[in-house]
């Protein structure tokens, strides 16, 4: 049996994305016994994936949390470790690990952070990049491959897709959301997820123009369809005024709050029954994909090229000068309600309604 340690712990939608790795390795490595160490608030992402044996949990603000994985995952003899955090505790939990080979970032013998050349295609373009910031940003800018076929040639195996498999009790949350809120299967059902938390503010679409586009799309599908409001703690409130919005709209729109202090495997159920899902580049997104869950999504600040949509979606992305700036003021003017409008429709025709 080959035991293979996975080293992913943030961000939310970045664990889960890392998932399409797991069919291709067991492929390759197979039989094979895979362990995942996580950030604590992303374990429910995983605990219930078919190919992942055992979801250790660390908090890498915490030193006793980080000795404490560092010797349990010292008692395994590793067949292959990958390593996708650059975090300098998480590097050295790998450092000290005893393994037939090392994929990803881990300490030098002088306690410097450093990647292996096999994944340099991926962490050339990051922090830990060798080559400099400006150097990395560039590279990000010229990238046109997404991230699962970026680790999947990296690592040797085939392309995978993520996998997010929901509980029992997540799937009933999901379908009681759906007959509380007496939603009609006739009509598509979209779902908004249009914030960004605290960070990226120019990663969303701005509360004008979400309500407008419920308008216009509204309109073209001659009122039949039923929007989700959706969001974290920290859409609160702009969620309330895109509700207060929506309710001043001149012509009636349907629409639900589906609130932002969900369960994170009740808030993947709620995606997982949409008919489409408007979104920033967030975790909402992961989840969509993972569920086969048609997609419309932005991009102004941060790259489109990684991010992989398996045919299920369409990508509107800023023609301004510093798209894929990683700048939280980036110019987002260009994600215009036409062009949304225009993609949400093509895939509502592609995949209707079928819950």
């Amino acid at each position: 049996m080959h035991e293979l340690l996975i080293v992913k712990t943030a961000a939310l939608g970045d664990v889960l994305r890392t998932t399409s790795i797991l069919e291709g390795l067991c492929e390759r490595h197979g039989p094979a016994r895979v362990t995942w160490l996580t950030a604590p608030g992303a374990v429910d992402l995983l605990r219930t994936h078919p190919l992942v044996s055992t979801v250790l949990a660390v908090d890498v603000k915490s030193a006793a949390s980080v000795e404490e994985a560092a010797r349990r995952l010292a008692e395994t003899r590793w067949s292959r470790v990958i390593a996708l955090d650059d975090e300098e505790p998480l590097c050295g939990i790998v450092a000290r690990l005893s393994t037939e080979s090392l994929s990803g970032a881990t300490l030098d013998a002088s306690g410097k952070r450093v990647y292996t050349d096999d994944v340099a295609p991926w962490f050339d373009m990051g922090l830990l990049s060798r080559f400099g910031k400006a150097e990395a940003d560039r590279l990000k800018v010229l990238n046109t491959r997404s991230q699962p076929a970026l680790y999947a040639a990296m690592l040797g195996i085939r392309m995978g897709k993520p996998g997010l498999v929901l509980p029992a009790a997540a799937r009933a949350f999901g379908a009681a959301f759906r007959a509380r809120h007496a939603l009609d299967e006739r009509r598509p059902l979209v779902g908004l997820n249009t914030g960004a938390g605290g960070r990226w503010l120019s990663k969303q679409l701005s509360e004008e123009r979400t309500v407008e586009l419920c308008g216009a799309l509204a309109q073209a599908l001659h009122g039949r369809v039923t929007f989700v409001l959706l969001g974290g703690e920290a859409e609160q409130e702009r969620n309330r005024r895109i509700r207060e919005g929506l309710a001043r709209w001149p012509a009636p729109l349907a629409f639900v709050d589906a609130g932002t202090d969900n369960a994170l495997l009740d808030f993947a159920a709620i995606v997982a029954g949409l008919d489409l899902l408007v979104t920033s580049d967030s975790l909402a997104l992961h989840m969509a994909v993972a569920e086969d869950v048609p997609v419309v999504v932005f991009f102004a600040p941060t790259s489109a090229a990684e991010i992989e949509l398996y045919g299920r979606g369409e990508k509107v992305v800023s023609t301004a000068p510093d798209y894929c700036s990683y700048k939280p003021d980036a110019d987002n003017t260009s994600l215009t309600t036409p062009r949304l409008l225009a993609a949400c429709l093509r895939r509502l025709e592609a995949a209707p309604a079928s819950r």
